[in-house]
């Protein structure tokens, strides 16, 4: 049954073969373009380390995370997350965005199969990258950064790609322009992830989470 069940979904979902075609059109509803080359290291490790630490061994999904958040469910606890970038990326694609239900989930989470096969990792995290809302009306990592920091993307610093990093989870509670406070808070967290996967090391994460990020959006130049 759970094989059947596979293959219905797989046949009643979309073929992602116009993946980027998608994204570039997204792109285009908010008068943006996308990142022309590779996502720069730093927030592309900030951001895997936070949300997806296992993106370049699953294949889509992420069988280990998706049993806890089902566990957690089941316990009434908070839902930890479980979705990785892929299926991200295509609720973003697919789905406009909105979470859905049970069936909607289940849909993300067979074109994420789709999309890790169709295209490379590299190519997953240009298209997020290039679709997700970074909050104060900025979409795709380019006007982000450019937007808050009056910088192009591969010249962010540690805690300015941690911040941004930060944000794809829940732009509107961690904006730093109007949440300072959580957005340290979460900037914290995110180079704590760093730490633990082995990307940076404590005494760098303490320097880059009181390091001033020099925001320009808002003009309060923290």
């Amino acid at each position: 049954m759970a094989l059947a069940a596979c293959v219905a979904l797989a046949a009643l979902t979309p073929g992602v073969g116009g993946a980027e075609q998608r994204a570039a059109a997204i792109d285009r509803t908010h008068h943006v373009v996308g990142p022309a080359t590779a996502v720069p290291t730093r927030f592309a490790t900030a951001l895997i380390a936070t949300e997806d630490s296992r993106f370049y061994s699953h294949p889509g999904i992420d069988v280990l995370s998706a049993g806890r958040t089902a566990v957690a469910a089941l316990i009434g606890s908070v839902d930890q997350g479980g979705a990785t970038l892929e299926q991200q990326l295509a609720k973003q694609l697919y789905y406009g965005g909105q979470d859905g239900g049970v069936t909607a989930k289940a849909g993300q989470a067979t074109l994420a199969v789709k999309l890790d096969a169709g295209y490379s990792k590299r190519q997953v995290l240009q298209m997020y990258a290039a679709v997700v809302y970074f909050g104060d009306g900025f979409y795709g990592l380019d006007a982000a950064s450019h937007g808050y920091f009056g910088v192009s993307p591969d010249h962010l610093t540690w805690g300015q790609a941690a911040l941004l990093a930060g944000l794809v989870q829940a732009p509107s509670a961690y904006d730093p322009v109007n949440h300072p406070s959580l957005a340290a808070s979460r900037r914290s967290h995110v180079l704590n992830r760093l730490v633990a996967t082995g990307h940076l090391s404590a005494a760098d994460a303490a320097a880059a989470a009181v390091a001033p990020l020099h925001l320009v959006a808002g003009n309060n130049g923290a």
